[in-house]
């Protein structure tokens, strides 16, 4: 039996609070009737004996403590799924905001999925091809993988989100059954307006699936995003075997209103004002990625983030890096001299990327050319480092041509452009290239048959026209010593 409360005994933020209620549910669906007979929808998010919190998404602004009718719905939130969902935009509390009236449902689904027994997990394999160098060759995507981004204010993660969506692909004959799910939480107007433009000139909106809350929607219905998205990316998985991406952006908003939700709660703080259970809860929405069994399909997600003050040790990046499969970060310094997309290759890495990578995935000398690649890298720092105390020409042979190698590996690999999209023989070849212009002794990382099948000096020098470049020339002459 349904009862209908009247009255409330207080209403704080968007929270409103009930005395003397029984047999309700946590996260129990809520409708709410004002006095102006308007309707708004709310959940209970605390039980404590009789008194229940109920938060309101659509807000609590002119709402009375003595006409206003509860009345309790005795089941979660749910969602309405059906494959119509491909191509179409949704709220955060998944209504159609596209103008194309509503989708004919073949079920409905709690937003908070369902419990998944980790024994019927099945451990990721395959990769996601991207088109982008620097994720494919060195932090690659696995199938079933949490891959986050780590950026910070002003960097171009929303134009890495849309090359992504526009460039994401599976091998050729599971390419129909791929589609990717993209949630946008607290962007605003012009953010939202660019990603759906960037995919409808893409000609890729078809395959997409949007869930869109701005900066001036009710913040509890920013809660609700990512849950929707990941519970239409789950529907599609597992009910039609898809192969989905879900790209969640911006993780920062989601946290930033979970930290004021929970301050409306009068709740203890955590660090930095956030509420102790941060972990956990990110926890619940990251763990929904993966494959399991009896399944063809797939959950990969590529959470985004924003770095307040580029602090990787701020809250949200350190609770992410405990719960994800690795991190992709975007680097100021690169940006600032014009790199796109400015990936960080030393801080950035893929767990997962070794059992998804080699002969049957992407080609067999895929693994050997990542490792020489970081740490041929790593080698650059240590070359810049060593240079700016005492100076470039004071620096060895070696250095230089590290230096050199640092800066055309910045120029060609790191910065490919928004356009260009790249297959992973094409980047493996150019990784090849770039590393063939150092001298061979120096790629100690890679067995002596690859380097006789790939490893070439002259063409590299050739490839990059840098013949006149006296380090090149003396490093030749070393290469022909050895």
């Amino acid at each position: 039996m349904n009862l209908q409360y009247i009255g409330l005994e207080e209403i704080n933020g968007p929270l409103v609070f009930l005395d003397h209620v029984e047999n309700v549910g946590y996260e129990e669906m809520v409708e709410i009737q004002l006095s102006n007979g308007t309707t708004r929808y709310g959940r209970v998010v605390e039980i404590e004996g009789t008194k229940v919190a109920i938060q309101v998404f659509e807000g609590t602004n002119s709402m009375s403590l003595s006409n206003t009718k509860i009345k309790f719905s005795g089941r979660p939130m749910e969602i309405g799924l059906s494959l119509e969902i491909l191509g179409r935009t949704f709220s955060g509390s998944g209504e159609p905001i596209d103008g194309l009236g509503p989708i004919f449902v073949d079920e409905f689904q709690d937003i908070n999925g369902r419990p998944l027994n980790p024994v019927s997990r099945v451990y990721p394999r395959n990769y996601i091809n991207t088109g982008i160098s620097t994720i494919d060759a060195l932090t690659t995507l696995i199938r079933g993988q949490k891959l986050p981004i780590f950026s910070g204010s002003g960097l171009p993660h929303n134009e890495l989100a849309v090359q992504i969506v526009k460039q994401a692909k599976i091998s050729e004959e599971e390419g129909q059954q791929f589609c990717i799910v993209f949630a946008a939480m607290g962007v605003k107007n012009d953010v939202a307006s660019y990603f759906k433009r960037s995919f409808e000139e893409a000609g890729v909106l078809e395959k997409v699936v949007m869930f869109v809350n701005v900066s001036n929607d009710p913040i509890i219905e920013r809660l609700l995003t990512p849950r929707c998205a990941l519970s239409a990316a789950e529907y599609l998985a597992f009910k039609h075997n898809m192969h989905v991406l879900v790209i969640l952006t911006d993780i920062t908003s989601y946290c930033e209103a979970l930290r004021e939700f929970s301050s409306s709660k009068g709740e203890i703080p955590g660090r930095k004002g956030y509420p102790g259970y941060l972990y956990s809860d990110l926890a619940s929405m990251y763990e929904r990625a993966g494959i399991v069994n009896n399944s063809k399909g797939s959950v990969t997600q590529i959470p985004i983030l924003t770095m307040p003050n580029d602090d990787i040790t701020h809250p949200i990046p350190d609770l992410t890096g405990y719960i994800t499969e690795g991190q992709i970060v975007l680097d100021r310094d690169l940006y600032q001299v014009g790199v796109y997309p400015p990936v960080g290759i030393l801080p950035s890495l893929s767990r997962l990327m070794k059992d998804g990578i080699g002969e049957g995935f992407t080609r067999a000398d895929h693994q050997s050319v990542a490792n020489q690649i970081f740490a041929s890298y790593a080698k650059v720092q240590e070359a810049r480092s060593l240079a700016s105390v005492i100076g470039e020409d004071e620096l060895s042979l070696v250095d230089k041509q590290y230096i050199q190698f640092g800066e055309l590996f910045e120029e060609k690999f790191i910065s490919q452009g928004f356009e260009t999209n790249r297959s992973i023989e094409e980047t493996l070849d150019l990784g090849w290239s770039l590393l063939s212009l150092l001298p061979r002794q120096e790629l100690d990382r890679t067995d002596d048959e690859l380097l006789k099948q790939y490893y070439n000096h002259d063409l590299a020098i050739e490839t990059f026209d840098i013949k006149q470049k006296s380090v090149v020339k003396e490093l030749s002459q070393i290469n022909e010593g050895s």
